[in-house]
């Protein structure tokens, strides 16, 4: 036997003790004897390995809580999952007990160890460290810090509506541009190109990689961390050079515009930003605590490019195929603009609070289209009982952000794109209904782990969804034969869930508007 074959199988054996001994250390743990939450009965060992959902995870088990309730319980290769599907669960253990599940999966070889992305917030431990780095990213993006950056919002917004009137066929192009643009001005002080942005693409290839791999069980390496010792020239080892290309793109990313804005700091030009700002405040060179604070500098500016970008770019792609599909909702959303706001200039942030119908649309986007369907798994620190079940040490908890902004019993007809949901029908005014279910009950995260970026994630939505409507109209393709194509609506997999590819119209609404786009 050859020494990696060798090795391979002491891991192997490894594994397995393993296995039996977390079995044993449950079984002591559990003292008063409660039962597991329901769920899918598995096999010895493997668990439920077999039945593991890989794709499209999110509807497989909205159809499980049909058959198990709001609480789903399985096991894969001895480590407890735990799938919460109403708004009750996910206060109960992600609120009001928040000191236990406000952690993170730290058994996730292929984005922590192989990729090298546990500088992240989103899948750091809860400690120490995830505080610091937390309240120092926090003191960029609380909602009092967030108008200061409106301004460029507005202007990034401006340069989408010209690009769209240049090139309508690429707007899927020219949402992710908008975001990226605002999201580097914001964080780094630069202006990205054009086309073909260096800083660009090596974000999206690395923020391709994390989506790829931030869903438990998407790589068989983290339910068998064993394999990450696999040489990445060995048969099915193509995950370890997915690794490697993915762990060199998130590095760069870090390193490229840190490099920058500290030369030009240094070389007294930085434009104002956000890591123009943390370096200004780094220790002196010889501080033993400045390293650290490089990393914190560089982790949390990445933080605001991928949650602040990818959030708003699936929610605007929504935005334009609910308006394809649904000519009658932009009409209604072009009067209360045209009403408020009238025709010779532009909505602003200002204008905000008197267009609830817009509003409505910026919720109803987020929750008929969940961007992470299932967020980023939480992980229990202690043993715990709970409604009479015991839940492990260990276990990987998830809230199913898709049930919750799809639950009959909050949404009538709730596959349906209805933003009138969200107005208070007896109000005169038509004002919002604040007894309807925010989808910032859950498409930002839950308790501690809610995202600190969705203040800006929120403007960032509401100034391109509200400045796009105000003078272009956006209208379903026509076939050969001159009929409008039906549109429907189809997702991609992965814990960040992006539209799939699809055609519209987009033309300016009058030949006013077509004026205001190219003044702008």
């Amino acid at each position: 036997m050859d020494p990696t074959t060798s090795k391979l199988c002491l891991l192997a054996a490894a594994t397995l003790l393993g296995l039996w001994a977390t079995s044993a250390r449950k079984s002591r743990s559990n003292p008063n004897r409660l039962p597991l939450p329901p769920g899918p009965k598995g096999y010895p060992v493997v668990g439920n390995l077999f039945e593991m959902p890989r794709e499209k995870v999110w509807l497989l088990y909205d159809q499980w809580f049909q058959s198990y309730g709001d609480m789903i319980y399985y096991e894969v290769l001895g480590q407890p999952i735990l799938i919460l599907g109403s708004l009750k669960r996910t206060n109960d253990l992600f609120e009001k007990r928040s000191s236990i599940y406000s952690s993170r999966i730290q058994k996730l070889p292929m984005i922590l160890d192989l990729m090298g992305a546990g500088w992240a917030l989103a899948f750091m431990p809860y400690g120490a460290t995830w505080r610091r780095q937390r309240k120092a990213f926090h003191e960029h993006f609380h909602p009092n810090i967030v108008s200061k950056y409106q301004p460029i919002q507005a202007e990034e917004a401006k340069t989408f509506l010209r690009r769209l009137l240049a090139s309508p066929d690429d707007f899927m192009d020219h949402i992710r541009h908008y975001f990226a643009g605002s999201i580097m001005e914001i964080c780094y002080g630069i202006t990205i190109l054009e086309h073909n942005d260096p800083y660009i693409s090596i974000a999206e290839q690395a923020f391709e990689g994390v989506a790829e791999a931030g869903v438990p069980g998407a790589f068989l390496v983290d339910l068998l961390p064993v394999l990450k010792y696999v040489p990445s020239w060995f048969p099915g080892a193509g995950f370890k050079r997915k690794a490697a290309r993915w762990r060199a793109c998130i590095r760069e990313m870090l390193e490229r515009p840190y490099h920058r804005v500290k030369g030009e700091l240094e070389a007294g030009n930085a434009r104002p930003s956000i890591l123009q700002s943390m370096i200004s405040k780094l220790p002196d060179e010889s501080n033993p605590k400045r390293a650290e604070a490089e990393e914190m500098a560089k982790a949390v500016t990445a933080e605001a490019y991928g949650g602040g970008s990818d959030t708003t770019i699936a929610a605007v792609q929504a935005f334009f195929l609910a308006m394809a599909m649904h000519p009658d909702i932009r009409c209604k959303a072009q009067a209360e603009i045209d009403a408020v706001v009238g025709q010779d200039r532009l909505p602003d942030f200002s204008d905000r609070a008197k267009l609830p119908y817009v509003n409505a649309i910026v919720k109803e986007t987020l929750r008929w289209h969940s961007i992470s369907p299932m967020g980023v798994p939480h992980m229990s620190t202690e043993d715990d009982e709970y409604d009479g079940y015991f839940i492990p040490k260990g276990t990987i908890v998830m809230g199913n952000v898709w049930s919750l902004m799809h639950d009959p019993n909050a949404f009538v007809d709730p596959l349906k794109y209805e933003p009138e949901r969200y107005l208070n029908l007896k109000d005169a005014n038509g004002r919002l209904d604040n007894a309807v279910r925010s989808p910032g009950a859950a498409v930002f995260g839950f308790g501690r782990r809610v995202c600190p970026g969705r203040h800006l994630a929120d403007t960032s939505l509401y100034v391109a969804v509200s400045n796009v409507l105000a003078v272009y109209d956006i209208k379903p393709p026509m076939d050969d034969e001159g009929n409008e194509v039906k549109l429907r609506k189809e997702v991609t997999d992965g814990m960040l869930s992006y539209m799939v590819p699809f055609k519209c119209v987009i033309e300016p609404r009058s030949s006013v508007a077509l004026g205001l786009i190219q003044g702008v």
